[in-house]
């Protein structure tokens, strides 16, 4: 009787034994064993250790042999890079580099200040003479492109409302495919070819500092001809009084990565002898994931740097790389989309001399912000007996995908 009174917190404790009775907060923790410190075999001068080693099994009696640390050949799970200061490739003088990852804080002002470019306001009138020629009217064309929405955002899923990063590269996807099936109507359009994941690589000095374009992009379309130029001469030169627009107090270089392991190189990401060597447009979709969300104006300058980055690499692929004035102009398009704004953008690449903001610059058409729709819903949004969203596809603009077209058949008429 006495003892069934005894709590227990009076049970007696020994050290190392867990009593399973008693929780384990007022249980004793066992320590944990700890090996002893190898003893390193004594040297004596002399005197030669008979070992193991050679035999390449244990025998009792045989000294221990000292092995050397072991390294494994490269693996991507177990590699571990040396210090910067050990690679072939490290410089003292750092560079910056611009990824499809950056969002420019100073957006497409950034952007032109990089690059050494003039904005202009519109498309060019030879692409915008396309939207506006009957001629070229992409057939059935507003029947069609409400189909691609609908099916886009809602006829591929039961959910209300699909997620972004997955209708906006479909719906892009599907309105280029509208755009192939004019190939028996313009036979030049299928003298082209579509680069998923375009890789480029490419470099500039300006105002004594080292720029990079790297990193795997989105959709690139390659023809087998250049595009033409689209500033005459007498445009270039008008360029020459234009000031780029400073970003004090900011740094031209802030949101670029800062690396001191680099290589000064141009490449397209194309093979010798690849039959559709030269640029048409880059497509761009917005990264679309809540916590990297790119801006409007930040996707336009993204679009503006690596369409220059192409430009810059194709050109001195093609006259060399001590060039300063380019023989000809070189001109690449680009397309960016959130899945709903549609920003088209051409660049033509006039100079590659970089080392003042005086002289020729380049020059960058702009037609920023242009809805292709104005709201999908899966099921009205009623609230108080009236209808606030109705269902469906509402507010279609046919003419953004005009613009599109022309974009896509510029270079084939």
């Amino acid at each position: 009787m006495a003892a069934s009174m005894l709590t227990r917190s009076a049970l007696p404790q020994r050290p190392g034994v867990r009593y399973l009775s008693v929780t384990a907060s007022r249980s004793r923790k066992q320590k944990r064993y700890e090996h002893p410190p190898r003893r390193e075999p004594m040297e004596i001068p002399g005197l030669e250790r008979i070992t193991f080693g050679d035999l390449g099994y244990f025998v009792p009696g045989l000294a221990r042999p000292s092995f050397t640390k072991y390294k494994m050949d490269w693996n991507p799970l177990y590699y571990h890079s040396p210090p910067a200061q050990e690679m072939a490739l490290y410089k003292e003088r750092p560079s910056y580099v611009f990824s499809p990852k950056c969002r420019l804080l100073g957006g497409v002002k950034q952007a032109l200040w990089l690059t050494k470019s003039k904005l202009l306001e519109g498309l060019p009138q030879r692409i915008a003479s396309l939207c506006e020629d009957p001629a070229h009217t992409f057939p059935n064309h507003e029947e069609l492109v409400h189909y691609a929405i609908s099916n886009a955002c809602l006829w591929s899923t039961t959910e209300e409302m699909r997620e972004r990063e997955e209708y906006c590269p479909k719906l892009l996807q599907s309105l280029l495919q509208l755009c192939r099936t004019q190939s028996c109507t313009y036979p030049a359009l299928s003298q082209r070819a579509f680069v998923n994941r375009w890789q480029l690589a490419t470099s500039w000095h300006k105002d004594s500092t080292i720029y990079h374009v790297r990193g795997t992009n989105g959709s690139l379309m390659s023809t087998k001809t250049p595009l033409e130029p689209l500033a005459s001469s007498s445009e270039i030169q008008d360029t020459e009084p234009h000031v780029l627009e400073s970003l004090y107090p900011l740094s031209p270089a802030i949101d670029l990565q800062e690396v001191n392991v680099y290589e000064e190189k141009d490449s397209l990401g194309f093979k010798d002898g690849f039959p559709y060597p030269h640029l048409h447009t880059v497509y761009l979709t917005d990264p679309c994931s809540t916590r990297a969300q790119f801006l409007p104006d930040q996707l336009r300058a993204k679009m503006i740097m690596i369409a220059f980055g192409g430009a810059v690499a194709k050109a001195r692929l093609l006259f060399g790389k001590d060039v300063k004035t380019l023989p000809q102009p070189v001109v690449v398009q680009s397309v960016g989309t959130d899945g709903q704004l549609f920003h088209f953008m051409v660049l033509q690449l006039n100079t590659l001399d970089f080392e003042s903001n005086d002289g020729i610059k380049n020059l960058v058409w702009m037609d920023a912000d242009q809805e292709l729709y104005e709201s999908v819903a899966f099921k009205p949004l009623i609230k108080r007996k009236v209808v606030l969203v109705p269902e469906g596809v509402t507010g279609f603009r046919p003419e953004t995908f005009v613009k599109f077209w022309a974009m896509y058949l510029h270079g084939a008429v």
